[in-house]
């Protein structure tokens, strides 16, 4: 169905990865949406330390999700997410409905994530490009796939995910140099002055001189900027595998004086902003 991916420019740290574990993992929890997260990067557990810890990747063990949609014992967990995948794409038999296979399930029927790709350099080098063919399957089966793109895929590469997005997340820091940074390349490249592209900025501080109505003001958006706070609590559940926990509690949260609620409401605002963009894309999900 939907292509989301999340794209920043360069090395810095603007929170993106994580970005994208706190909004697919709220999306799956309250919408009625079947959720794939597909990461592009080279030995990057970032990704997958949101979810599992490391020996929970062991061939053959039976998949694990947790407890809110209930136990899921049917299937087993086949190679090692794009390890399994890669040999599929090039004979040619990866259909949509087999790509549940390579994943871990965190939500049954609800988030899958494939295990990012920590095999041997040169197969990696086969992967790069086949991540927006892979996207393109997985759409046929999933709601929304989720591709967090790393640059180390080339740019000849990122292009074509980017081209064969729905919606792409351009994700900046609050340094004033990012933001000008993206400026000359919204001005150079039209694809980032289309409707397709959503800012959102990672690892928020409110208390920043660049907060949102300023990054806003300065950037001339108009339609106003997605953001995903930094939060003690998150970050720690990131390292921890138990994201998917953390927002099954925090969920809960109505009191505007809990320092955990804006957090919450900044990633519900950044989720609804992405389901009510599709909808202007006229998507059907």
């Amino acid at each position: 169905m939907s292509i989301i991916s999340f794209w920043n420019k360069g090395r810095e740290q603007v929170g993106k990865t994580l970005s994208i574990a706190a909004i697919a993992t709220y999306m799956a929890i309250e919408h009625n949406y079947k959720i794939l997260v597909l990461s592009t990067s080279y030995k990057d557990k970032t990704l997958d330390n949101c979810f599992w810890p490391e020996k929970a990747l062991e061939p053959q063990k039976k998949k694990k999700n947790f407890g809110l949609f209930g136990p899921n014992t049917n299937n087993t967990y086949l190679g090692n997410g794009m390890e399994g995948i890669i040999p599929m794409m090039k004979s040619s038999k990866l259909a949509p409905e087999l790509v549940t296979n390579y994943t871990k399930i965190i939500f049954k029927d609800r988030l899958e994530v494939v295990p990012t790709f920590c095999g041997a350099e040169e197969d990696y080098e086969d992967a790069k490009s086949m991540y927006a063919d892979i996207a393109t399957i997985a759409s046929r089966y999933y709601d929304m796939v989720f591709v967090d793109i790393d640059e180390s895929i080339g740019e000849e590469n990122v292009n074509h995910i980017l081209e064969r997005s729905t919606l792409v997340m351009a994700t900046i820091s609050q340094r004033l140099s990012t933001m000008k940074e993206f400026i000359e390349i919204r001005n150079q490249n039209p694809l980032f002055s289309t409707p397709k592209v959503l800012l959102l900025v990672g690892r928020y501080d409110r208390y920043s001189k660049y907060n949102l109505k300023n990054i806003s003001r300065y950037m001339k958006e108009k339609n106003r900027i997605s953001t995903v706070p930094y939060n003690t609590l998150f970050f720690e559940a990131s390292e921890e595998a138990t994201v998917p926990d953390l927002f099954l509690r925090m969920r809960k949260i109505k009191d505007e004086e809990d320092r955990n609620y804006l957090f919450m409401s900044e990633v519900k605002r950044c989720s609804d902003n992405i389901r009510y963009r599709l909808q202007d894309l006229q998507v059907k999900i």
